[in-house]
């Protein structure tokens, strides 16, 4: 697909490999990859551009301070492409690996590819290789589509995430396949009170027909940074194998902001540490400037279709005291759990329903909401 027709252009790369700082792209433009081409990053710090934090962090992940561009920018674009016929883009992470582990970073990492405040993008067929951190991050933008892509970095790199929609709506991500060191998908909206001043919610997303492995992570994440609101999402048809867990809820007092209306259905697990996990006390803060009575809100959360083999801890529901995860609906589990695997389910402060689950789950999603209330009192 192209956007000649509008008045774009395409900027095209030829087989070979392509050595490149951080560049940026335009409205209207295909960046089309050639077969056998490879974007190659530069590993010299000083040919990536430094900018300021992200509003909706107010510092970076890392740590506090600015960042550094990611390799490939879309700021305030509309109607983009970036595709190729299965073309490269190499971000040669390690030594961005090794500076973080190190701790000698001077600013936070960059991503391989990164959309902030556009609209109208595909990102499709083409692999992504080491990516210092994220692969793929649309930050504060509507109608992105990524398709057919591979993500890959190695098991131990550190923090290393897929695919990252943030404070983004009408997101889809279909046909592709993450293996990355920590999360292979993770929605996010912002951090603490940083993200609740933005407001910009993570909404309207739809993943399915995707292969995931998240080695020290989760195959699918939402949160921990979560305080604009995550809602309306579907996954569909997943493939989750060899994480750490398959499908996490994050959060914490703090937070503010909320996770509601998920729909995930049709599941395959495989050598899963803890299949779903969902955790009212995950993450840290910024600064010390949060409010403490910001309770994030956990609810509608329906898990159907689900089954898995090898699988160390079936889950771990831990909500807040003073904001219970509420309305959590599982229908259809069966989890085959390892050898050697001693309690299935824990869970706290956390409500819900359950039917034809296996094994059974904890009583906490045995009750409704009423008979929790009745319970509580």
């Amino acid at each position: 697909m192209s956007f000649a027709d509008k008045g774009g252009a395409q900027l095209y790369v030829p087989p070979g490999h392509w050595l490149t700082g951080s560049f940026s792209l335009t409205s209207h433009l295909t960046l089309f990859l050639e077969n056998d081409a490879v974007i190659v990053a530069s590993q010299d710090p000083s040919h990536w551009e430094v900018v300021d934090p992200l509003p909706s962090y107010g510092r970076g992940i890392d740590l506090p301070g600015k960042r550094y561009k990611s390799l490939i920018n879309g700021n305030k674009l509309h109607d983009v492409v970036v595709t190729g016929d299965n073309g490269t883009i190499d971000g040669q992470g390690l030594v961005w690996w090794d500076r973080f582990t190190s701790h000698s970073l001077k600013y936070n990492r960059p991503h391989l590819i990164e959309f902030l405040s556009s609209e109208n993008v595909i990102v499709s067929n083409l692999t992504f290789l080491n990516a210092p951190a994220y692969s793929i991050y649309s930050i504060y933008s509507s109608h992105v589509y990524i398709h057919k892509i591979l993500a890959h970095s190695s098991p131990k790199s550190p923090y290393t995430i897929g695919i990252v929609p943030d404070s983004s709506d009408y997101v889809c991500i279909q046909n592709s396949t993450i293996n990355v060191g920590y999360d292979a998908i993770s929605l996010k909206s912002g951090w603490d009170e940083y993200g609740i001043a933005y407001s910009r919610p993570t909404e309207n997303v739809h993943i399915r027909n995707v292969y995931l492995r998240g080695a020290s992570g989760s195959s699918i994440s939402f949160g921990s940074e979560m305080s604009g609101g995550i809602s309306d999402v579907v996954v569909d048809n997943a493939h989750i194998h060899y994480s750490l867990t398959g499908i996490a809820f994050r959060t914490t007092k703090g937070r503010g902001g909320y996770i509601k209306e998920i729909d995930i259905s049709n599941i395959d697990m495989l050598r899963i540490g803890t299949a779903i996990v969902a955790n009212g006390s995950f993450g840290s803060h910024p600064d010390d400037k949060y409010d403490v009575n910001a309770l994030p809100l956990v609810s509608h959360i329906r898990l159907s279709n689900i089954s898995g083999e090898n699988i160390g801890i079936a889950g771990k529901l831990f909500g807040i005291k003073e904001s219970p995860f509420s309305s959590v609906t599982l229908s259809n589990v069966s989890l085959s759990m390892s050898s050697g695997s001693s309690v299935s389910w824990q869970c706290s402060y956390v409500y819900g329903s359950s039917e034809s689950v296996i094994p059974e789950p904890c009583p906490e999603l045995k009750r409704d909401a009423d008979a929790y209330g009745r319970a509580a009192v």
